[in-house]
């Protein structure tokens, strides 16, 4: 019943997103996960600690976090009703871990002005879903770190929480969020972070690595360029500096015949990183509209998949 629950959650998600009044009023799940590991940072991550130290308290308040989450779901869960109005009210329950509605109004809010000549506004717009330098950014710049962010996205924002929520049901879909919102906030090797945020990069890395590689696959079913789209992601997906967002990434690049990654500026320095699918052309705003479908028949394939495991 856990795929039924997982389904009617991305349902809920996909026709409603989270209304801005609901947010007003009581925040988001993911904001409230945020300010836990952001307390626990400031309080157990000190930086007159040896390295060492500061390894254990991010190991430490990982699986604190993760326990307590699991935990509180897992309650939820025993409060909730048998039958299938238990399973309705736990597809209630994971609706906001769920982003498919989020990420395709993020990246449509690059595309839309990107697609009138408006490189500003989608500067602007591309600045909210990537890390980079969006004043470095052309055309061409800003269309590609939209596209990877889809790619990536598509696995850690919709893919990897409905995989493990149709393994483990809330607590599943509840645990991964902690883990992948952890690891976008501590997970990263600046000075202050490389050892702190040592565990949840690492747990990031191996609760991903099925839901990425599955969702390489989704897009290269989707393409309407399968073998283009199964080629690159092959060859292409080792090079990500991630081990996983390569693998969504160098499918969508396969699909969409456009290179991906590449050179580009963080904090006012320039890392290299290989080209996914090196000699295609650059991006134009027109592939970005042509991702945004590839994604959306992503979410459609993903979600008839789930119908037939629920039927099963």
């Amino acid at each position: 019943m856990f795929a039924a629950a997982m389904v009617l959650g991305l349902v809920i998600e996909a026709g409603l997103g989270w209304p801005n009044a609901l947010y007003m009023r009581i925040g988001h799940p993911i904001t409230w996960i945020g300010a836990a590991i952001a307390a626990c940072d400031t309080r157990f991550n000190r930086a007159r600690d040896p390295d060492f130290a500061r390894r254990a308290a991010g190991v430490a308040v990982t699986l604190a976090l993760c326990g307590v989450v699991w935990g509180l779901a897992a309650a939820l869960v025993w409060l909730l009703p048998g039958g299938w109005l238990g399973v309705v009210l736990t597809g209630i329950l994971a609706w906001p871990l769920i982003a498919a509605r989020s990420l395709f109004t993020h990246v449509q809010a690059v595309a839309l002005p990107l697609g009138r000549g408006d490189l500003a506004g989608a500067r602007v717009a591309v600045s909210m879903i990537v890390g980079r330098d969006p004043a470095q950014l052309d055309s061409a710049g800003v269309a590609r770190a939209a596209l990877e962010s889809l790619g990536e996205s598509t696995s850690d924002g919709v893919v990897a929480p409905l995989f493990w929520g149709v393994i483990f049901g809330l607590p599943g879909i509840a645990v991964y969020k902690v883990i992948n919102t952890m690891d976008s906030m501590v997970g990263h090797l600046s000075p202050r972070h490389a050892a702190f945020g040592w565990a949840p990069a690492r747990l990031d890395d191996l609760v991903n690595l099925i839901p990425a590689r599955l969702s390489g696959l989704l897009i290269v079913a989707v393409s309407g360029r399968w073998q283009d789209s199964l080629a690159c992601m092959w060859r292409d997906a080792g090079k990500h500096r991630s081990p996983n967002a390569g693998w969504p990434e160098a499918a969508l690049a396969g699909a969409l015949d456009v290179r991906l990654s590449g050179p580009r500026v963080y904090d006012g320095e320039v890392t290299q990183e290989p080209w996914v699918n090196d000699g295609a052309p650059d991006p134009t705003p027109q592939d970005l509209q042509r991702g945004l479908m590839v994604y959306l028949r992503v979410v459609v394939l993903l979600a008839a998949v789930m119908i037939v495991l629920a039927l099963i």
